[in-house]
């Protein structure tokens, strides 16, 4: 068995996804080993840390490449192909649901934790408490974006593939994103 997996295991996405196409399960099984933890991941964090939620993304995201694996364009890299299928279900949902802001929730459950710590630990929690109320104001690709770039840590040719637009509105984006925040959040710069 172990030999059988491990023949899956050398094979490059793209070959998985061909060999998926033929109706062999094991690339099927290689490709979920491969990226279901992380894109468990991505779906929980852009959908409000709702764990059920996030697994029935990750579910349908799947069942997509299993239904229609010849949908996969072999003119594009697999995880950036899978990842822009994974951000536009996450737009559709934003959309579909008008996301509410749930930082008063956030605010209230934050207070209840603080305790007697250091200041560090307060103003830290602070700071995650503020960024996340600015993040929550972004409009759904600005998400995307941001969680792209800063969760994920990927990179800006990916990212760039993954939401379909050139490198340099990539770079522009993530400029004027930074400087946002870095002016609504400057009471945090230590001068």
């Amino acid at each position: 068995m172990t030999l059988f997996r491990k023949k899956y295991e050398e094979k490059t996405d793209e070959e998985l996804m061909s060999l998926l196409v033929k109706s062999e399960q094991p690339a099927f099984d290689e490709i979920y080993r491969r990226y279901s933890k992380a894109l468990l991941n991505f779906f929980f964090r852009m959908l409000n840390c709702e764990r059920e939620k996030a697994e029935d993304f990750l579910h349908d995201l799947f069942l997509k490449i299993i239904e229609r694996p010849e949908s996969f364009d072999h003119s594009r890299r697999f995880n950036t192909w899978f990842y822009s299928l994974a951000a536009n279900m996450v737009k559709n949902e934003y959309r579909s649901l008008q996301v509410r802001n749930e930082h008063e929730q956030f605010m209230r459950d934050q207070e209840s934790d603080v305790t007697d710590d250091t200041n560090e630990k307060i103003d830290k929690q602070l700071f995650a408490s503020c960024l996340q109320m600015e993040i929550d104001k972004f409009d759904s690709e600005t998400k995307i974006l941001f969680n792209l770039r800063f969760v994920e840590e990927l990179n800006i040719k990916e990212i760039a593939g993954i939401l379909e637009c050139p490198t340099g509105t990539i770079k522009s984006r993530l400029f004027y994103l930074s400087k946002n925040l870095s002016k609504k959040l400057s009471v945090f710069n230590n001068e």
